[in-house]
């Protein structure tokens, strides 16, 4: 063959095996596409989150770590608490005054209230008041079944006359009668007006007898002459219940013993109470939880009784106490109006 032929013959050859190459290449690159769609498809149908985000890079937007975030496609799993038993009691709040064991209530005449730290000093009240019980509104004490405290009541002339003869009958053992007073204001010293027929007729009646004294000193001279006017007004009379130091606050009036220092009064109550004390009487203190934890130094006067007026059903004083004015509102047979009850747990007459 002519070299013209066999040039043209090569070329074609040539051109066939470049289509082929070409053809080959075109098919390869369609099978890739088939097969990246087919695994798009695939992975859409099995994840909806991944669909939803293949739409937004379609869309040109650009992902960010919260898309890829499944965790808030499962409920959160919740927390139960176990429930109390007998075996895991309910832990009690840390250093709270009202469970704390170490702190008791005071209750003020303005409605205020402040917990008190129980001083570990002073002796504690250990009354069982579950052996308690009020019969015919007058107020016993029990232990093993029998009866260990006694029932009285406190007169001065607010309650007017009164029948001593009823008011034993009526279940009442003893009396504590008001000698007198001394002005809150003028300072004068003031005999009760009943006092004297008073003593004269609760001793006919047979009733066990104690007095007590307003105080309004701001001395301790004022105190002793207090104390010796008691001595000198019961005369003759032997009486058998304590000789009681009563200094209250006066609510809605100004008195002359507002200024004095809770030291102050502390040494006034003591002055009162060992004259009492050196004149052969038992000497008594007289006051609300109040008074005796506020406003006086029980720990310098720790020798003496506590007459304690609460009126509550069961009295939350923590210190001990002797006899316990419980009620304002009492009523007796023999005395007009409201009558004050009050019960001792120790007899007096018999100490």
């Amino acid at each position: 063959m002519s070299p013209v032929v066999v040039m043209s013959i090569i070329a074609v050859t040539l051109l066939v095996a470049v289509i082929l190459m070409v053809v080959l290449l075109m098919n390869d690159n369609k099978n890739s596409r088939n097969r990246q769609t087919t695994d798009k498809q695939s992975i859409a149908s099995s994840s909806p989150i991944i669909e939803e985000n293949a739409d937004s890079i379609s869309n040109g937007s650009k992902l960010t770590p919260d898309d890829l975030d499944f965790w808030d496609m499962y409920p959160p799993e919740e927390t139960v608490s176990p429930e109390p038993s007998p075996e895991r009691p309910q832990e009690a709040v840390e250093n709270d005054p009202a469970t704390d064991g170490k702190h008791t209530l005071i209750q003020y005449a303005n409605g205020e209230e402040e917990w008190v730290l129980i001083s570990p000093y002073l002796p504690k009240n250990e009354y069982d008041f579950t052996k308690l019980v009020c019969q015919s509104n007058l107020m016993k004490y029990y232990e093993d079944g029998k009866q260990v405290s006694y029932v009285g009541t406190d007169i001065s002339k607010l309650q007017d006359y009164v029948d001593f003869v009823k008011v034993k009958k009526a279940g009442i053992q003893f009396v504590m009668l008001r000698v007198g007073a001394r002005g809150y204001g003028s300072g004068q010293l003031i005999l009760d007006d009943y006092f004297a027929d008073n003593l004269k007729r609760a001793t006919d009646a047979g009733l066990e007898v104690g007095v007590y004294f307003f105080s309004q000193a701001i001395t301790k001279e004022e105190a002793i002459e207090e104390a010796n006017m008691v001595i000198e007004n019961l005369g003759d009379y032997k009486i058998s219940y304590p000789v009681a130091f009563d200094m209250e606050k006066i609510e809605n009036d100004t008195a002359r013993t507002d200024t004095l220092s809770r030291s102050e009064r502390t040494e006034i109550t003591k002055a009162f109470l060992d004259t009492i004390q050196t004149a052969g009487y038992k000497p008594l203190i007289y006051g609300n939880k109040e008074w005796l934890i506020k406003e006086i130094d029980m720990s310098k006067l720790t020798d003496y009784d506590v007459w304690l007026s609460q009126q509550k059903d069961i009295p939350d004083y923590p210190y001990q106490y002797t006899m316990w004015q419980y009620s304002l509102e009492g009523s007796v047979d023999g005395i007009a109006g409201y009558a004050n009850m009050n019960i001792s747990f120790i007899d007096y007459s018999e100490k």
